[in-house]
């Protein structure tokens, strides 16, 4: 209970840090900052907030978390497809994805039934939306709409449900009633100042571009520093974690943090390809859900297989 407690107090402390920072940091005109650069780390902090806010339920009711990640990947998921134009023809393939597949995903994850959500979507979904596609009987682009559908589900959906699954992973180190819920705040905090020491170390020293027709704000060396930083804040977090050795913190948040690069990279690429900046409206300040959950999107399952493989309960 008191690790429980304490991990709450340092994630609040580091963002109350965090927000006297970007106060701070607004306020300095003689800096001659980009003035844009410093709202969008404003509103970063601001939705991280909300987000924060929301995983405390995580300690007392699990299935409601579950829930709430289940709204947020209905409500990517529609935003995703709103980035591109969809044929009459997809329309009954959407319904079954977004009124069957999605909901289902989320129920198996809060009941635990891991041999039947790991495969629902890459396997009977994906036949699924090809075959339904098909028996509308329009052919124009049918590879380029199935598979947009289908990438759609996979990161906005599938990829998504392996953050609540965290909460019912079975791990050695396990100790407390609350130990799931230490693991996926842990997780998301990763995720959270991973974006945010990033997006520093980009401001700071950045100078190499990753790719510069993609984002051109990330830059290695904000990657790599990035990394770095994370990795520390894993290591000052070790305490909360199943992981039996400091340095296995340490290693899971880079791999956290570099995940999280790739799926915002991802998604920039998407939007550049559609023509768009932004894909919603719903968290003040910023693109939509979709815009706050790539990062969690890609980090997720990649975390959780290997704290499955490498810490999981035989």
């Amino acid at each position: 209970m008191v690790e429980d407690w304490a991990l709450l107090g340092v994630v609040l402390a580091l963002l109350s840090i965090a927000t006297g920072a970007g106060q701070w940091l607004k306020r300095q005109t003689s800096m001659r900052l980009d003035e844009r650069s410093v709202s969008t780390f404003n509103s970063r902090v601001q939705a991280w907030w909300f987000f924060s806010i929301v995983l405390g339920f995580a300690f007392f009711q699990p299935k409601l978390t579950v829930i709430l990640f289940g709204l947020l990947s209905f409500w990517a998921l529609r935003e995703f497809i709103t980035l591109t134009p969809t044929s009459t023809g997809d329309h009954r393939a959407l319904f079954w994805v977004f009124f069957l597949f999605t909901p289902l995903q989320f129920v198996l994850v809060a009941f635990d039934f891991y041999a039947f959500y790991s495969i629902l979507i890459p396997v009977y979904a994906f036949l699924f939306i090809a075959a339904r596609v098909a028996v509308s009987g329009d052919f124009q682009h049918f590879l380029e709409r199935v598979a947009k559908i289908q990438f759609g589900l996979l990161i906005c959906v599938y990829c998504l449900s392996f953050a609540p699954a965290l909460l019912y992973i079975k791990c050695k180190n396990m100790e407390g009633n609350f130990a799931n819920a230490r693991l996926l705040f842990f997780f998301v905090t990763i995720v959270l100042f991973s974006e945010l020491l990033q997006f520093l170390c980009n401001r700071l020293f950045g100078k190499h571009l990753i790719a510069e027709t993609i984002d051109s704000n990330r830059t290695w060396e904000g990657l790599l520093g990035g990394a770095a930083a994370t990795a520390v804040v894993g290591l000052g977090l070790y305490w909360a974690t199943p992981f039996p050795y400091w340095w296995q913190a340490g290693a899971m948040s880079i791999t956290i943090s570099i995940m999280a690069s790739a799926g915002a990279m991802t998604m920039a690429a998407i939007k550049r390809d559609r023509g768009e900046v932004t894909s919603g409206t719903l968290i003040e300040g910023h693109g939509g859900v979709l815009s706050r959950i790539d990062a969690i999107c890609f980090a997720a399952p990649v975390f959780y297989h290997v704290t499955r493989y490498f810490f999981g309960a035989a």
